[in-house]
């Protein structure tokens, strides 16, 4: 029988598992072309992190508004959303490797025009409205995330097979976590040293690079013969997943998790500069110590065998709620920095185990149109920031990401103690 029509009887798929596994961390790395794989999303994270810096500071310094930093915030979602169900069909259509390079040279070009409007002063504080710019970049951004992340997330199992899709996943958290130790701060020193324009050129060299390895990355898969138009395509997925309960309960604590604490990094900024008071260089120190406790909590998950996955799962998401909110109430800074840790710690264990449990029990055929809808939770998640801008205006910045950390402590508690059969996924 096929482990996807195993799944809601939770019939543990590794039995066999080799216990000599929880002590290698790294052993994807063994793989050549994952190897190249990784290395090409080293530098389209590093980007991505140095971006999310630079964007979120550089809106609030121009207007001074966190309602216009969520805002921009949905500018990136409308697209994430709309266009995530089509990347999918992308990904179970075309070569993964394809659409991963075309992605690269979009972003090449979206940055690349940002540093230029600040250089020639376009996008500046002493042209009002300005900021239009950045919401452009915003849309730019979300429609090439949604059509290339799916193949990205896809083309995992291709590489390395099944049973190492949870050890390459964490290793791929953790390369991406890992940019966030140094990608912010980096960013950090060149805005308070250089300026915002220098942030937005590196960003378009590490862009480069990253399209040069993908480049150099051998096709992986085989393309099925598809008569039937992409909407067809969609509502197949969509059918399929129907069928899949335990597939569709993980979506949903996954998308759950991402909506509600995920927003509290676009409102760093505003911790950065009125509660904590550190400035930019603070800032970057933050998101690089919360990298540190990602890349903790992968090396971890990467360590572990296939056992007990689901309930890791919910542990870590009733964790991450727990130190979110206990992060967004301090007003210390050295207690911030150890909280914030925690939060990056369990951030990257819950998405390194709800990405792994999909991609294992989920049948190949459809991988790519499940895996669109879980990455249709970054769009979702840009709704959770716009959220919590607008409801900063009314309370503050700490009781507004305190109340979403709240919520997410309850539904992850609720989820533990309520699906035994969530609990007892291997």
């Amino acid at each position: 029988m096929r482990k996807s029509e195993t799944i809601d009887k939770v019939a543990p798929p590794a039995a066999n598992q080799n216990p000599s596994d929880r002590i290698q961390p790294f052993r994807s790395f063994q793989s050549p072309i994952y190897r190249l794989f990784f290395a090409s999303l080293l530098g389209q994270m590093a980007a991505m992190n140095m971006q999310m810096l630079a964007r979120t500071l550089l809106i609030y310094r121009l207007t001074g508004s966190a309602a216009i930093l969520g805002a921009v915030s949905i500018a990136f979602a409308v697209p994430m959303l709309l266009l995530s169900l089509f990347g999918g069909v992308v990904a179970d259509r075309f070569q993964k490797k394809t659409v991963m390079l075309i992605g690269n040279l979009v972003l090449i070009f979206v940055s690349l025009s940002v540093g230029l409007t600040l250089s020639f002063g376009y996008l500046s504080a002493d042209v009002p409205g300005s900021w239009w710019i950045l919401v452009v970049n915003s849309v730019f951004q979300g429609a090439v995330m949604a059509l290339v992340m799916p193949a990205r997330q896809a083309i995992v199992p291709e590489i390395v097979g099944t049973e190492q899709i949870m050890n390459a996943t964490s290793l791929n958290t953790m390369g991406m976590n890992a940019m966030r130790l140094f990608a912010p701060a980096a960013a950090g020193f060149l805005i308070d040293g250089v300026g915002f324009d220098a942030v937005f050129y590196t960003m378009s060299v590490l862009y480069v690079i990253s399209a040069v390895l993908v480049v150099l990355l051998p096709q992986t898969g085989t393309m099925p013969s598809k008569k039937n138009g992409a909407l067809s395509d969609i509502k197949e997925g969509l059918a399929y997943l129907k069928t899949k309960k335990t597939l569709l309960f993980i979506l949903v604590f996954a998308i759950a998790g991402v909506v509600l604490a995920m927003p509290y990094q676009q409102l760093l900024s505003i911790f950065a500069d009125d509660v904590l008071m550190v400035g930019a260089t603070g800032l970057g120190v933050m998101m690089s110590v919360s990298g540190v406790g990602a890349v903790l909590g992968s090396i971890y998950i990467a360590s572990l065998p296939n056992k007990r996955r689901g309930f890791l799962m919910l542990a870590s998401g009733l964790f991450l709620g727990v130190s979110l909110t206990a992060f967004s109430l301090s007003s210390i800074w050295y207690l911030s920095l150890f909280l914030i840790a925690l939060v990056g710690l369990a951030q990257a264990a819950g998405l390194t185990l709800t990405s792994t449990l999909i991609q294992y029990y989920v049948d190949d055929a459809y991988r790519g149109r499940v895996m669109s809808i879980l990455m249709m939770e970054f769009g979702l998640m840009s709704f959770g920031a716009f959220a919590a801008g607008m409801l900063t205006e009314v309370i503050g910045v700490q009781f507004a990401v305190a109340s979403f950390g709240a919520v997410l402590t309850v539904i992850a508690f609720l989820a533990l103690v309520s699906f035994p059969h969530i609990r007892a996924l291997d």
